[in-house]
């Protein structure tokens, strides 16, 4: 069989890929959790802070914040937020105060672990004694580092304080004092906007049919005589759709062979739409030993930019018909496909899963309605930046799934002919749509007092850990109560949206 030409292949629409929602914790490394089919872990705050780009005058790097590893002891209190004040729109500053004590133990730290790459004459390297280095190299020298460390969990313990929920943005960072005496930092930081939402009470939407008909039983087994079927040759009749055509092909470009355009011996499912549009419909209707010229042109967004628009020729011999030969249904095929031993038994399976298929997509559907009329509803005006991140979490979902299929990112972006700012702009709407339910469901679930308590965090900690089978206790290493207690609002918020939720009458 002749190799498939890659620059016939259609575009692949990495849609059609999709996102096996599969690993819940996958979900929630990316941030919270609720209705993955809509929201789809949205990235609104910083739960796992995975490295904040900073504008700072000192052009610091922010360290990954582990929660389970503070250097502010929450106990002793050695963190004080001093002020908080709005500057602009979702931008709050916030000075910070850390005591001389907790400054001086972070310097110490950073001198532990630093102290072994230096050497000062007279000593082996890495044990020169610290006030040797800060005689040589100035007192301040390893402020900088002790900063770095103190500042994540810092910024995260004041704006907590200050009532705050960090967009992860850039943060502008001004270090006002640091000596012997304490640290006092100024942070200008992103944060989550103020919301309203009304008449989110009686929401219209267009419930979707459960009726399972005959004819729809009939399709389920097709499929399933389909993927037991056998090809055979045909001689007697025309291709048609659903045959595998074997052809050769030689593509002219104003009369003139192009790159990829050629290949013998290739089967083709006709249907498929495995080839540009207007190729498969050209070689139903020939038979086997026919050879002939069709008219396709390539679409205007191909990959191929010297192939984009153009008019081409493929010279075409089709050497053979193969058709799908499906297997009788009788009690014989229902032993074989299924656990049951009669036609009408199998039937009967076939009706009950389709219901519960239609109930799942009725629900879908209808929630889907919902998020819509949401998203119009919230009034807010969110900053560029939770769009922004949520993108990143789509797009690190979708190369999870290629990688998963043997795929990466890259490679599938060169295949196609993306870019980074086209698979941005394609998941955009996507991202805004998520960003803007995520935070409707949470005013909705303030206006409607459906707080979680500490027993409804630890039963979904619970329920988690039984779902993955895992030691409870891994389940609460990796994920913030706080997360988890907005994921429980947020689902309560939905379910009650859709109790509230009226069916649209026919007109």
């Amino acid at each position: 069989m002749g190799q498939s030409p890659n620059i016939l292949k259609k575009k692949v629409d990495f849609h059609d890929i999709g996102y096996d929602i599969g690993d819940f914790f996958l979900d929630y490394w990316h941030g919270l959790y609720y209705n993955k089919r809509i929201v789809c872990s949205i990235d609104c705050g910083i739960a796992a802070w995975d490295g904040f780009p900073l504008d700072t005058l000192e052009r610091m790097t922010a360290v990954p914040y582990n929660k389970n590893e503070r250097m502010l002891d929450p106990e002793e209190n050695k963190m004080t937020l001093k002020s908080s004040n709005k500057v602009e729109t979702n931008r709050y500053e916030l000075v910070i105060e850390i005591d001389g004590e907790t400054f001086m133990k972070a310097v110490d730290k950073v001198y532990k672990r630093e102290a072994k790459k230096i050497s000062l004459p007279g000593f082996r390297k890495g044990k020169a004694p610290r006030r040797l280095i800060e005689k040589e190299y100035g007192e301040g020298v390893f402020y900088e580092d002790a900063i770095k460390d103190l500042y994540p969990e810092a910024v995260v313990d004041a704006a907590e304080e200050a009532g705050l929920a960090i967009v992860r943005d850039k943060i502008d960072l001004d270090v006002e004092q640091a000596d012997k005496e304490g640290l006092v930092l100024k942070v200008v930081i992103t944060v989550e906007p103020e919301t309203e939402i009304k008449d989110y009470k009686g929401i219209e939407y267009t419930p979707v049919s459960l009726e399972v008909t005959p004819e729809d039983i009939d399709e389920e087994i097709k499929k399933v005589q389909k993927r037991n079927s056998r090809l055979v040759t045909v001689e007697d009749r025309p291709a048609e759709n659903e045959d595998v055509a074997v052809i050769d092909f030689k593509g002219l470009l104003d009369g003139v062979p192009f790159d990829g355009g050629t290949a013998e011996n290739y089967s083709l499912t006709l249907g498929s739409g495995a080839f540009i549009p207007g190729f498969e419909e050209q070689v139903v209707g020939h038979k086997a030993g026919e050879e002939f010229t069709i008219d396709v042109t390539f679409p205007e967004d191909y990959q191929a930019d010297e192939l984009k628009g153009k008019a081409v020729q493929f010279e075409i011999k089709l050497h053979e018909i193969k058709a799908h030969e499906l297997p009788e249904v009788d009690e014989e095929f229902v032993k074989d496909v299924s656990e049951f031993d009669t036609v009408d038994d199998y039937r009967a399976d076939l009706k009950a899963k389709l219901e519960e298929t239609r109930k799942k997509e009725a629900d879908n559907s209808k929630e889907s309605q919902i998020a819509e009329k949401l998203s119009e509803l919230l009034e807010a005006e969110i900053p560029e930046a939770m769009f922004n991140n949520q993108v990143d979490v789509i797009i690190d979902e979708f190369a999870m799934n290629l990688k998963s299929q043997g795929l990466d990112l890259n490679t599938y972006m060169q295949y196609t002919g993306l870019t980074e700012e086209k698979l941005r702009e394609t998941y955009r709407g996507r991202a805004e749509s998520q960003v803007k339910v995520r935070l409707a469901l949470r005013k909705i679930a303030e206006l409607e007092g459906m707080k979680a308590t500490d027993e409804d965090v630890e039963n979904k900690f619970n329920e988690l850990a039984e779902q993955y089978k895992v030691d409870v206790k891994r389940v609460k290493a990796a994920f913030d109560p706080k997360d988890v207690a907005g994921d429980i609002e947020a689902e309560r918020a939905m379910n009650f949206v859709k109790e509230n939720a009226v069916e649209k009458t026919a007109e």
